[in-house]
């Protein structure tokens, strides 16, 4: 091969050398390497395990959650005699600003009182305080002639004492309504002659409705409270 034509393939090379690295430059090509060390790594999320399952389950961001509203506390409801507020005063003619509460006072033998004396004259009616029966009518020392009514659910017992006498036909087991006159208020028992009362309790009975066991409750709330 002669001389002028080995030149001419060099310089047939060399042109096309050039416009393939012009070519590469004007299309942003990039070498395999340089495109390899360029490609980020995937990232990988740590698995966690939900409270209920062994299976594990893609971290995840927390949702956007609406803020709950404040909490408010459940509202206290004061204990009360029976499920009907509005126990009638049992004494005729005596008003709720007329009571004076003597629940905790002390008595003889280091007694607590636990229940309500309502002054009234010799002879005024007793009435009963809600619907119920007569669950017993009984005299003893101390509270004289008494009467335990038990209202239509049998868990309170209303207890009345220091009677002058019973409402006439008055029997046990017999039903009796709100305001009905069960009696008269007297000073039997050890209260003072001088001063006729009646003697009024309520009780909360255990479940076996004993009317001579109970847990005593204030009855001057129960009168007194806004209606």
């Amino acid at each position: 091969m002669s001389k002028g034509v080995l030149l001419f393939l060099v310089v047939v090379l060399a042109v096309a050398n050039l416009a393939i690295f012009h070519y590469g430059r004007e299309e942003g090509a990039v070498s395999p390497v340089v495109a390899a060390a360029a490609t980020p790594a995937p990232v990988v999320q740590a698995p966690s395990r939900d409270s209920t399952s062994n299976t594990p389950t893609p971290t995840r961001a927390p949702a956007s959650v609406a803020p709950s509203p404040p909490m408010t506390a459940a509202p206290v409801i004061a204990p009360t005699a029976s499920n009907d507020d509005a126990l009638t005063i049992p004494v005729q003619g005596i008003t709720a600003a007329q009571l004076r509460d003597t629940f905790s006072e002390a008595r003889s033998q280091g007694r607590v009182h636990e229940a309500l004396d309502i002054m009234a004259p010799h002879g005024t009616p007793v009435l009963a305080v809600a619907d119920g029966s007569v669950e017993k009518l009984f005299t003893s020392v101390p509270g004289g002639l008494t009467i335990y009514q038990f209202e239509p659910s049998g868990r309170y017992a209303y207890y009345y004492a220091h009677l002058d006498r019973y409402a006439d036909g008055l029997s046990e087991k017999q039903a009796i309504r709100r305001g009905d006159v069960i009696g008269y208020v007297g000073s039997t028992g050890n209260a003072d002659p001088s001063a006729p009362h009646l003697h009024f309790a309520i009780f909360e009975l255990g479940p076996e409705r004993q009317w001579w066991k109970g847990t005593a409750i204030n009855p001057y709330p129960v009168f007194t409270r806004p209606r």
